[in-house]
């Protein structure tokens, strides 16, 4: 191993993160087997004319499942022969014929999540000149697995993994990828947050994955979400996920893994809040779906472009400022003084009025707000703000004076 952690110094393109990126990954609905180059093109295809596109969602990220099972005879990484006989360079070119970009999955250790030699370790420069060649655009850098880590004397993972050489081996391709002639969006999913991630990268993950259909079975959705329990949820994500709020921004955002609207199991309602949230958190907005079997209540929830400007507001990634019972009330300062706030009922009894004073939002005097959910005004408020809010369902609003 190379020693470099100890005098790395900062080294990611922030530049190109200015803002939460918006895309596509094809893990939870997918997954490793089902997915293939005719399926990514038809991805794009519908994502363009769905106007997903034109709202902002640029990235289409191949995850699982890209792959051959082995490496070439000088350590490269190899396509799918039979998934994507046509390589990657061919999808890179018809996603930047579209006005998108073609992202990977990849991983930095010996082995992928499914026990494949198909690790980086040791090879870093070899995939990045593949890297630059097929003029990707992002990469995601899976931790997966890692046998035999060198450092004999750290405690490991169970998958293999010390501290030390997760650490040491990111932050290599971070120099890496700071010193590419090519801009790539750098991703790393390692599960949980590290403070040195806003220094070298541009998202990471800070949770395990979220349930999605591909763990009921495929199409078998008879096992909802749980939504507000453990089992990697969405609310034991986003609990999770808060606990690093203050560190997000300046081309580093977390990420708390990906969006699961459309049939993933969740009610409308539950699928409203999880969006809000990802909002409300500055997350990364990589939807989850099949771009092309929208439902009219996913496309308009997913297109919402007022929430979507939340997101996009650089200022700070919004947190949980009040707790009440079961209900919660977050906070996002906006540009121009404004603030978004969301109400949250996870009360399994019913309905809950949710209140807050203007003060504890940072406001003096009158405000006027808006639903950004609804697109509704609705008028002024002195002294405090509530909501009646159904259970798992969300109020967003953005208030200005």
């Amino acid at each position: 191993m190379i020693c470099i952690s100890a005098t790395m110094v900062a080294q990611k393109k922030a530049e190109i993160a200015k803002t939460p990126p918006m895309g596509w990954n094809s893990w939870n609905w997918f997954g490793k087997d089902a997915i293939n180059e005719k399926v990514v093109k038809q991805v794009i295809d519908d994502m363009v004319k769905e106007g997903l596109r034109d709202a902002g969602y640029i990235y289409v990220i191949i995850d699982g499942g890209w792959r051959d099972t082995k490496l070439g005879p000088n350590g490269e990484l190899l396509p799918h022969p039979v998934k994507f006989p046509n390589g990657i360079k061919p999808l890179a070119d018809y996603a930047h014929s579209k006005g998108m970009k073609l992202g990977l999955h990849v991983v930095p250790g010996t082995h992928d999540c499914g026990g494949d030699p198909v690790g980086a370790a040791g090879r870093e420069e070899v995939h990045l000149k593949q890297f630059e060649a097929w003029e990707l655009d992002f990469i995601k850098l899976d931790q997966c697995k890692y046998v035999d880590d060198p450092c004999a004397t750290c405690p490991k993972s169970k998958s293999g993994w010390s501290e030390e050489t997760s650490k040491e081996l990111y932050q290599k391709w971070s120099k890496l990828f700071n010193e590419s002639g090519r801009d790539i969006f750098y991703s790393i999913s390692a599960y949980k947050y590290r403070d040195w991630y806003p220094d070298f990268c541009n998202m990471a993950r800070t949770t395990g994955d979220i349930r999605s259909r591909i763990h009921t079975g495929g199409a078998d959705f008879s096992k909802p979400l749980d939504f507000g329990k453990p089992h990697f949820s969405v609310m034991e994500i986003v609990e999770e996920n808060n606990k690093s709020a203050e560190f997000a921004g300046n081309g580093y955002w977390n990420d708390p893994d990906m969006l699961v609207t459309g049939v993933h199991g969740m009610s409308h309602n539950e699928q409203e809040a999880q969006f809000a949230l990802w909002c409300m958190m500055s997350s990364p907005l990589m939807l989850g779906n099949d771009p092309g079997k929208m439902s009219k209540f996913e496309k308009n929830l997913v297109l919402n472009k007022e929430m979507i400007a939340i997101n996009q507001d650089p200022t700070e990634q919004g947190r949980i400022i009040k707790r009440v019972g079961e209900t919660q009330v977050w906070l996002k300062k906006l540009k121009d003084g404004k603030r978004a706030v969301l109400f949250l009922n996870l009360d399994e009894t019913g309905q809950q009025e949710i209140k807050i004073s203007l003060k504890e939002l940072g406001f003096s005097g009158k405000v006027f707000a808006r639903n950004v959910i609804s697109h509704s005004d609705l008028g002024s408020f002195s002294d405090e703000i509530g909501m009646k809010v159904n259970t798992h369902q969300s109020k967003m609003l953005v208030l200005s004076n």
